[in-house]
């Protein structure tokens, strides 16, 4: 059973003085093909969202309904992701972490706390890393679903250009159907080309 993530650490922060705490995720770092993509989220302290996971755990229904109330309820959204020319020249790592400080940049309000994922940004912020903070903190969490949907919803425009790779069904994770069309098809444009199994595909 997944965990419930609470607000644990935002009302510790809000105690301390913080007014504006923004959580961060990314979506989008084991696929094979296509973006990263990262969401930054600012939840209101006097209204609680219910029902927030980590994406992974949501059904599709789930998330986007979720996604909607996160949009509407929150102080402030915002996405930003980076293409898979990008992951290839800088690495999947950075390229993560770049759409995440992008996704920060583009809140509408600027946040005195960031808590994010797994790993710290280049910030002059405070800022607390959480390993998998999308399962014990709920900004992380809200932010992890708008990620998500956001990739999942890119993922599909590509599958309507690229119909026989499936994209719809896999969104671009190494799954034996994905597999499957790469060995009948190769990659196509937005195939990571630095991923150890495309590497391999193009050797040959």
């Amino acid at each position: 059973m997944p965990i419930c993530p609470s607000l644990k650490y935002e009302k510790n922060l809000w105690e301390k003085g913080y007014k504006i705490i923004a959580g961060v995720d990314e979506s989008g770092c084991g696929p094979w093909a296509g973006p990263v993509v990262a969401a930054a989220v600012i939840l209101p302290p006097d209204k609680r969202i219910n029902k927030i996971r980590d994406s992974k755990y949501l059904s599709f229904q789930k998330r986007e309904t979720l996604y909607q109330k996160i949009k509407k309820e929150a102080l402030a959204v915002s996405v930003a992701s980076v293409e898979v020319e990008e992951i290839d020249k800088i690495g999947i790592r950075r390229a993560s972490k770049k759409a995440m400080e992008l996704a920060v940049k583009k809140l509408k309000i600027k946040p005195d706390f960031i808590l994010v994922d797994a790993w710290l940004l280049a910030f002059d912020l405070p800022q607390k890393a959480l390993i998998k903070g999308d399962q014990l903190c709920l900004s992380i969490a809200a932010a992890s679903i708008i990620a998500k949907v956001e990739r999942d919803r890119l993922m599909l425009f590509w599958h309507r250009k690229y119909p026989q790779y499936h994209f719809d069904q896999h969104k671009g994770y190494g799954t034996s159907l994905h597999q499957k069309m790469l060995k009948r098809y190769g990659p196509c444009v937005i195939h990571r080309r630095s991923f150890a199994p495309i590497k391999k595909l193009l050797s040959k």
